[in-house]
C-alpha cells in the first residue's frame, strides 16, 4: 500500500515538474513580447513628436520665405542703391594727401587811408616865403613841401598750413588754415630836386623871374639839415668853410614804404572743389614804416581782415585773388598805416 502511495506521489511530482517546465518558457516569451511592444510604442511616440516638430519648423520656414518674398522689392532697391554707390566710389579720383598746404606769391595795388605828412615826407616845416635872418637869404619848403601819395603797389609771399578739414567737426568740407604772410608796400619817392630849398641873394633872377639873383635849387629834406651844418653857402651857418654841401648829392628824395608781417586763421570752403573761396575773420599785423615818424617810431601793430578765392588751374598749381584791409586804430607819432591791398597770387600746394 505504501509502495503504491509512493509510486503515485512520484508520478504526480514528475507530472508537476514537466508541467512547470512547459509553462515557464511560455510566460517568459509573453513578458518579452510585452516589452517589445512597449518599446515600439515609445519609438512611435518619439517619431510622432519629431514629425510634429519638423512640421512646425517647416511652417516657420514657409512663413519666413513668404515674408522675404514680400520684402524682395525693397531689398532689390537697396542692393541697386549700394551698387550705384560702389560704382561712384570706384569712378571718383583717389583722394590726395597733397594740396592742403599752400605756398603763395602775391602782388597788386596798395592804398593808404592817409598821406604821409611828417618831417621827412610832408610840409610841416617851411612854407613859401619863410624868412631866415642869415644875410638876407630865404628858405622855401625847407623839408620838401607837399604830402606823399596814398596809392602804391605791393609784393609779398606767404604760406597756408592746414589745421583741420571740417572745422573740428562743426562743418564738413571746410578747411581751417594757419596763414603766415609778409608784404612790401611802396608809395613812391618824394623827390625834392624841383623845390628850391635855399635861394641865395636878393632881387629877381632875370632868367627865371624867381626871387634871388643866381638862385640855386638845393636838395632836401634831411639833406637840407645836413647842408645847414656843412655848407658855406649861407655864410658858414653851423658849418665849416671849404666844405661844399657834404652829402647833398645822395639825398635827392625819400621813398615812402611799408613792410607788413601778418598771422591769421584762414577758412577755406568747398574742399575737394577746384574753386575755393575763403575768408580771414581777423588776423594780427605788424607794420614797419619807412622813413620813421617824427618820433623816430617805426613799428605799429594792428588787425587784418580779408577775403578771396582761388582756382586750381593744374594739379596743385592755384591762381587766386584777394582783398585785405589793415586797421591799426591809431597813428604812429603822426603816421597812419591804415589801408587796403587788392591783387592776385600764385600758389603751389604741398
Amino acid at each position: 500500500m505504501i509502495n503504491k502511495t509512493n509510486t503515485c506521489l512520484g508520478i504526480a511530482l514528475a507530472t508537476l515538474t514537466m508541467t512547470g517546465a512547459l509553462v515557464a518558457p511560455e510566460a517568459v516569451a509573453h513578458s518579452k513580447a510585452e516589452r517589445m511592444a512597449e518599446a515600439a510604442n515609445n519609438k512611435a511616440d518619439a517619431l510622432e513628436a519629431q514629425l510634429r516638430a519638423m512640421q512646425d519648423e517647416l511652417a516657420t520656414l514657409r512663413a519666413q520665405a513668404s515674408q522675404m518674398q514680400q520684402q524682395a522689392p525693397d531689398n532689390s532697391a537697396k542692393v541697386q542703391e549700394l551698387d550705384q554707390w560702389m560704382a561712384s566710389m570706384k569712378s571718383a579720383p583717389a583722394p590726395s594727401s597733397k594740396g592742403d598746404n599752400l605756398i603763395f606769391f602775391r602782388g597788386g595795388f596798395a592804398r593808404n587811408d592817409s598821406k604821409r605828412n611828417d618831417l621827412l615826407t610832408g610840409a610841416q616845416f617851411g612854407g613859401d616865403g619863410v624868412e631866415v635872418s642869415a644875410g638876407g637869404d630865404s628858405i622855401n619848403n625847407v623839408l620838401g613841401g607837399g604830402r606823399t601819395n596814398k596809392d602804391g603797389w605791393y609784393i609779398g609771399a606767404g604760406f597756408d598750413f592746414g589745421l583741420t578739414d571740417n572745422v573740428w567737426g562743426l562743418m564738413d568740407d571746410t578747411d581751417v588754415m594757419a596763414e603766415l604772410m609778409f608784404e612790401y608796400k611802396n608809395f613812391g619817392a618824394k623827390n625834392f630836386n624841383n623845390n628850391p630849398a635855399i635861394v641865395k641873394g636878393s632881387g629877381i633872377d632875370p632868367n627865371t623871374g624867381d626871387p634871388g639873383v643866381n638862385s640855386t635849387p638845393q636838395n632836401g629834406p634831411l639833406c637840407t639839415l645836413i647842408q645847414y651844418a656843412s655848407n658855406d653857402e649861407l655864410g658858414n651857418i653851423g658849418g665849416v668853410a671849404g666844405i661844399n654841401g657834404a652829402g647833398k648829392n645822395s639825398c635827392n628824395g625819400v621813398t615812402v614804404s611799408q613792410f607788413t608781417l601778418t598771422a591769421a586763421p584762414k577758412i577755406k570752403f568747398m574742399k575737394g572743389s577746384a574753386f575755393r573761396p575763403w575768408v580771414i575773420p581777423f588776423g594780427l599785423g605788424i607794420h614797419v614804416i619807412s622813413p620813421p615818424s617824427n618820433g623816430v617810431t617805426v613799428l605799429n601793430p594792428g588787425v587784418m581782415f580779408g577775403t578771396g578765392a582761388e582756382y586750381a588751374i593744374w594739379k596743385s598749381i592755384k591762381l587766386g585773388a584777394d582783398v585785405r584791409y589793415h586797421l591799426t586804430g591809431r597813428s604812429v607819432d603822426g603816421v597812419n598805416t591804415d589801408g587796403m591791398t587788392a591783387g592776385g597770387y600764385l600758389g603751389i600746394g604741398f
